[in-house]
Protein backbone atom coordinates (compact mmCIF):
# COMPACT_ATOMS: atom_id res chain seq x y z
CA UNK A 1 0.00 0.00 0.00
CA UNK A 2 2.79 2.39 0.78
CA UNK A 3 4.28 1.66 -2.66
CA UNK A 4 1.10 2.88 -4.32
CA UNK A 5 1.14 6.06 -2.23
CA UNK A 6 4.81 6.65 -3.06
CA UNK A 7 4.07 6.08 -6.76
CA UNK A 8 1.17 8.53 -6.67
CA UNK A 9 3.30 11.11 -4.83
CA UNK A 10 6.16 10.69 -7.33
CA UNK A 11 3.76 10.97 -10.27
CA UNK A 12 2.17 14.08 -8.74
CA UNK A 13 5.60 15.64 -8.22
CA UNK A 14 6.52 14.89 -11.83
CA UNK A 15 3.29 16.43 -13.09
CA UNK A 16 3.84 19.55 -10.97
CA UNK A 17 7.43 19.85 -12.21
CA UNK A 18 6.27 19.39 -15.80
CA UNK A 19 3.53 22.01 -15.39
CA UNK A 20 5.93 24.51 -13.84
CA UNK A 21 8.46 23.98 -16.62
CA UNK A 22 5.82 24.26 -19.32
CA UNK A 23 4.21 27.27 -17.65
CA UNK A 24 7.50 29.14 -17.42
CA UNK A 25 8.34 28.33 -21.02
CA UNK A 26 4.96 29.68 -22.10
CA UNK A 27 5.55 32.92 -20.21
CA UNK A 28 8.71 33.87 -22.11
CA UNK A 29 6.90 35.07 -25.27
CA UNK A 30 4.59 37.15 -23.09
CA UNK A 31 7.56 38.63 -21.23
CA UNK A 32 9.23 39.42 -24.57
CA UNK A 33 6.04 41.11 -25.79
CA UNK A 34 5.84 43.17 -22.60
CA UNK A 35 9.50 44.20 -22.97
CA UNK A 36 8.86 45.28 -26.56
CA UNK A 37 5.80 47.26 -25.47
CA UNK A 38 7.79 48.98 -22.71
CA UNK A 39 10.44 49.93 -25.28
CA UNK A 40 7.71 51.32 -27.57
CA UNK A 41 6.22 53.33 -24.71
CA UNK A 42 9.63 54.72 -23.77
CA UNK A 43 10.15 55.82 -27.38
CA UNK A 44 6.68 57.38 -27.40
CA UNK A 45 7.46 59.26 -24.20
CA UNK A 46 10.64 60.62 -25.78
CA UNK A 47 8.67 61.69 -28.86
CA UNK A 48 6.07 63.40 -26.69
CA UNK A 49 8.79 65.32 -24.86
CA UNK A 50 10.30 66.44 -28.17
CA UNK A 51 6.91 67.51 -29.53
CA UNK A 52 6.24 69.42 -26.30
CA UNK A 53 9.51 71.33 -26.70
CA UNK A 54 8.63 72.17 -30.30
CA UNK A 55 5.17 73.33 -29.24
CA UNK A 56 6.64 75.54 -26.50
CA UNK A 57 9.02 77.12 -29.01
CA UNK A 58 6.13 77.70 -31.43
CA UNK A 59 4.08 79.30 -28.66
CA UNK A 60 6.96 81.62 -27.78
CA UNK A 61 7.26 82.65 -31.44
CA UNK A 62 3.51 83.24 -31.64
CA UNK A 63 3.63 85.37 -28.49
CA UNK A 64 6.42 87.48 -29.99
CA UNK A 65 4.45 87.90 -33.22
CA UNK A 66 1.36 88.96 -31.27
CA UNK A 67 3.35 91.53 -29.31
CA UNK A 68 4.81 92.93 -32.55
CA UNK A 69 1.34 93.05 -34.15
CA UNK A 70 -0.10 94.89 -31.16
CA UNK A 71 2.77 97.39 -31.29
CA UNK A 72 2.24 97.93 -35.01
CA UNK A 73 -1.51 98.35 -34.49
CA UNK A 74 -0.85 101.02 -31.88
CA UNK A 75 1.53 102.77 -34.27
CA UNK A 76 -1.10 102.65 -37.05
CA UNK A 77 -3.72 104.06 -34.70
CA UNK A 78 -1.40 106.92 -33.77
CA UNK A 79 -0.66 107.63 -37.44
CA UNK A 80 -4.37 107.63 -38.28
CA UNK A 81 -5.03 110.07 -35.44
CA UNK A 82 -2.33 112.40 -36.76
CA UNK A 83 -3.80 112.27 -40.26
CA UNK A 84 -7.28 112.93 -38.89
CA UNK A 85 -6.02 115.95 -36.92
CA UNK A 86 -4.22 117.30 -39.97
CA UNK A 87 -7.35 116.84 -42.07
CA UNK A 88 -9.49 118.58 -39.43
CA UNK A 89 -7.04 121.51 -39.30
CA UNK A 90 -7.09 121.88 -43.07
CA UNK A 91 -10.91 121.80 -43.07
CA UNK A 92 -11.20 124.39 -40.33
CA UNK A 93 -9.07 126.95 -42.17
Amino acid sequence: MSTKIQTVIKAGAMVIALLLTTGCANLQPQIDAIDARVDDLAADATSVAEVRQIALAAQATADEALAAAELNAACCDATNEKIDRMFERSQSK
